[in-house]
């Protein structure tokens, strides 16, 4: 009997785990056709991969379809600007692109979080991160994946001084931090996605660092 492949949307294609998100759904025998969502033009060429110019304040909700969406979107305070535009990037565009996924039939929907999620937290990145968690979860999806990785290593295309710091900073400490707290590469963060996206599971789970840190 034939197995009917699947259709992947990537929101955030783009960016550190986005990116890996996107080979590893290329290279993958479970997706027939890849689609990523962005808002200039895709180097990247496959003849899986659907690249969509997207307007993410003026959404064409007809082009959001798919079986499985993987969102990969975040940003910082300090590239973001000020916390209205950090909240659009994190809160407002996968919370949009969840309910018209869900209403053009998408079960499963994965998204990048972070470590200390808490919608109650009073330290406002966690809180934004916390407050997505808690409103996907009335979406409704058959299966809400949710991956809190610590920081991530990883090459990125724009330097950040801070993150720099930390990643040698954990690589020095990294005997001594316990698992959940250790530096992750980006790579295995966007493997644990596709591996557990295309499982079996249900229902609406977190995954902390320390569990992405098996794969």
């Amino acid at each position: 009997m034939l197995v009917e492949k699947r259709t992947a949307l990537i929101v955030g294609a783009t960016g550190l785990i986005g990116n890996f998100v996107v080979n590893e759904l290329l290279a993958s025998d479970k997706y027939a056709k890849v689609k990523i969502l962005v808002r200039g033009s895709m180097p990247k060429q496959h003849p899986k991969l659907d690249t969509i110019v997207f307007d993410f304040d003026n959404p064409d909700a007809s082009l959001i379809e798919a079986d499985d969406v993987y969102c990969c979107l975040g940003t910082t305070m300090k590239k973001a600007g000020s916390k209205d535009a950090f909240y659009k990037v994190d809160y407002v565009y996968p919370y949009e692109i969840a309910k018209m996924a869900q209403a053009n039939g998408t079960k499963r929907f994965a998204i990048v979080t972070a470590m200390g999620a808490d919608k109650d937290s009073a330290i406002y990145y966690n809180r934004v991160k916390g407050e997505i968690e808690a409103s996907l979860k009335k979406v409704g999806f058959e299966a809400l994946l949710m991956f809190r990785p610590s920081l991530l290593l990883g090459t990125r295309p724009h330097k950040r001084t801070g993150e720099q710091i930390g990643e040698t900073l954990m690589k020095w400490f990294r005997p001594f931090i316990p698992e959940k707290y250790r530096a992750i590469e980006a790579s295995k963060v966007a493997g644990a996605m596709v591996v557990i996206m295309t499982s079996t599971v249900k229902g609406n789970i977190v995954y902390e660092s320390d569990v992405l840190q098996e794969f």
